[in-house]
């Protein structure tokens, strides 16, 4: 089942002639021999032909054109990447070891990312704190996986700047960004377009100052030029009691201050006037659960009702939320949510399982992936597939 799913994911994003290049003019006879794609055209043409195939079917011909599909100059597909902690047994107190893995969408297997380095000391669960885990925040910005808050072994801010991963970088993936003027964790973090925005949260110590902050880095600036800017900040400090996400919505940031179905405030954050503004009411209203916006633009936004296992699509024009799946025990107990290229997928807390809905199909499709053994969820995103070397 999850097989003949999964590959259907995988998508070209980008005009493939922009990737193309004539590269067999340096090659003797017989190289140029073996390394034909389609016999009796140059490669760069070949590869726009077989660029309008889907990646699965290219996968199951031949070793050249799977090397051809997971090299940088054919179209990046979408994959699911992952943030995994390793499952405590009895004899361990706790774990502060965070890997990082995708999901092949053509071939359905999980492949171990590139470490960092150093090595991260993220804390995600501690016997202090049996009945919660300690949030690792992370989110996607213009094709990349950004970690901007966590906490480390002494339960102090692990991030003093934002670490990033390229999966599209032809050499060192992660990279940090310019270092935050004030590292904190419990905060709320969101990204619109090329700009990545904190706000809220706590540093060493609480600070009112700090929990009603808001700094903005835009990524597509020249490294040199890096620095986070101070943005309108927030009426009062309600937004640093857990880790919020800032769903980038239409040109706008929205967010809830706790989680679930409790009594909760909403705030929306205007990215062009610099200013915030009340949630609509209906919006607030059904913010029952994980929310997320689509990634290849923010068009769409779907909540799960993490008790009713229901998800939804929000309507802006009559500010409701229309359901897009009835009451599914698949989706009870949300934690979180992704959402792109047709499909919303889900983190489900008790069974430790994603759940993929189809949304473009109708009626909707589910199934479900399981993440790599005696790993647990910590979070997922949708990314670019990252090219492998051959």
């Amino acid at each position: 089942m999850a097989t003949a799913e999964a590959t259907s994911t995988a998508i070209s994003i980008c005009n493939p002639t922009k990737y193309f290049k004539n590269t067999n003019s340096d090659h003797n006879e017989n190289d140029h021999e073996s390394m034909l794609l389609l016999p009796g055209l140059p490669n760069h043409l070949a590869q726009l032909c077989l660029s309008s195939l889907h990646p699965s079917l290219l996968h199951a011909v031949c070793r050249s054109w799977r090397r051809l599909i997971y090299s940088p100059s054919f179209p990046p597909f979408f994959s699911l990447y992952a943030l995994l902690s390793p499952k405590i047994h009895h004899h361990q107190q706790y774990s502060k070891s965070i890997e990082f893995f995708s999901l092949d969408p053509v071939s359905s297997a999980w492949r171990r990312l590139p470490s960092p380095s150093p090595p991260l000391c993220l804390l995600h669960r501690h016997p202090s704190f049996i009945s919660r885990t300690l949030p690792i925040q992370s989110l996607t910005v213009a094709g990349r996986l950004v970690l901007i808050a966590a906490t480390d072994d002494q339960f102090l801010p692990a991030l003093s700047s934002p670490l990033v991963f390229d999966p599209l970088s032809n050499s060192n993936h992660w990279f940090y960004g310019p270092p935050l003027p004030t590292p904190r964790r419990w905060c709320a973090a969101g990204s619109m377009g090329s700009a990545i925005y904190v706000a809220s949260g706590i540093g060493s110590h609480y600070q009112s100052e700090v929990a009603r902050s808001m700094e903005k880095w835009d990524m597509n600036k020249k490294d040199r030029d890096w620095k986070w800017e101070k943005m309108a900040a927030l009426k009062d400090s309600s937004f640093s009691r857990e880790d919020v996400q800032a769903i980038g919505y239409r040109g706008k940031l929205c967010m809830v201050n706790v989680k679930g179905k409790s009594v909760k405030q909403g705030s929306v954050y205007d990215v062009a006037k610099d200013q915030w503004e009340h949630m609509p009411e209906g919006m607030l209203a059904g913010w029952s659960g994980a929310v997320a916006a689509t990634v290849d633009g923010g068009d769409e936004m779907f909540v799960v009702d993490e008790e009713r296992g229901e998800l939804r699509r929000y309507d802006a024009n009559n500010d409701t939320w229309e359901v897009v799946l009835e009451e599914s025990e698949l989706l009870k107990g949300a934690e979180q949510i992704v959402a792109g290229r047709g499909r919303v997928c889900v983190v489900c807390g008790g069974s430790g399982r994603i759940v993929v809905v189809d949304v473009a199909a109708r009626p909707p499709r589910t199934w479900v992936v399981n993440p790599p053994p005696e790993m647990g969820l910590v979070g997922v995103h949708i990314l670019p597939r990252m090219s492998l070397s051959e």
